[in-house]
């Protein structure tokens, strides 16, 4: 079921499916909660499932030239007190993950545990600032058809575009009808964004951590590298998949996700 409220004078749109303990997936850069609608498909039958449109992204509302992902991270908290949710499971999606980090950071209090789905912990390098800079620029002349279709297509796995065409051509889609106020919005949310390592090292809630082998963006090594992992973390690469698991992976996404989820709402 479709849902919105209101969040610092912007609509904030979301699912709301199923029954039980309560996952909460964020999608990632140019996507919006549809994107999960195939692992969200198989969770709601044991979870209550809420999917957010992030500012600026799906149909919520664009906020300012600048979504932190604080900002957004309070989005999703005034979308889990409005439903009156006490403790959730919180996965999210690349730039998803960002604002996952910066949620537990926050408030920690409201999460049994979180995933990070092909994201990590550490601010952008020089090379991806310049990269989203120029995303910027292309975005402000009126061009982002430019752009996304090239985006989109690396977050497969090289072996998967032949396969699944009908699941590019939906990401394509979704990309598309991304606002260019919400796609700048989000980019320079994005090189702000701190180094929260030290914040995942610490290990206060739970964490899975699922990565995929062939994905373009950052390999699992980049993604790991020199964190210190806590003892109630778990990492899974998949092997198949490239930036987008729960598409190209649904299957083994949905059981490790179960899994997880499961455990740490027993403890």
């Amino acid at each position: 079921m479709s849902k919105s409220l209101s969040f610092n004078g912007i609509n904030v749109s979301f699912t709301d499916s199923g029954e039980g303990d309560t996952i909460v997936l964020l999608h990632g850069y140019l996507e919006s909660n549809e994107i999960w609608d195939p692992l969200t498909e198989m969770l709601e039958k044991r979870f209550r499932v809420i999917a957010v449109d992030l500012p600026g992204h799906g149909k919520s509302g664009v906020y300012s030239e600048i979504h932190t992902m604080e900002f957004m991270a309070g989005a999703v908290k005034a979308v889990i007190d409005s439903l009156k949710i006490r403790k959730i499971f919180l996965a999210g999606h690349s730039l998803g993950g960002y604002v996952t980090l910066a949620f537990l950071e926050l408030y920690p209090q409201s999460l049994a545990g979180y995933c990070l789905f092909h994201s990590h912990a550490n601010p952008d390098k020089e090379a991806t600032v310049k990269n989203r800079k120029r995303e910027i620029r292309v975005v402000m002349a009126g061009k982002k058809n430019l752009m996304y279709p090239d985006n989109v297509t690396r977050m497969f796995s090289k072996n998967n575009l032949g396969r699944m065409k009908d699941a590019l051509e939906r990401s394509k889609r979704i990309a598309s009808e991304t606002s260019a106020e919400g796609i700048i919005a989000v980019l320079n949310g994005m090189i702000a964004r701190p180094s929260r390592v030290t914040l995942v090292e610490k290990g206060e809630k739970p964490m899975l951590w699922i990565l995929g082998r062939d994905d373009q963006y950052f390999t699992p090594s980049v993604a790991t590298a020199g964190v210190k992992l806590p003892e109630n973390a778990k990492v899974l690469i998949l092997e198949n998949s490239g930036h987008l698991g729960f598409v190209e992976e649904t299957a083994i996404s949905y059981q490790v996700i179960t899994e997880f989820a499961e455990k740490i709402f027993r403890n």
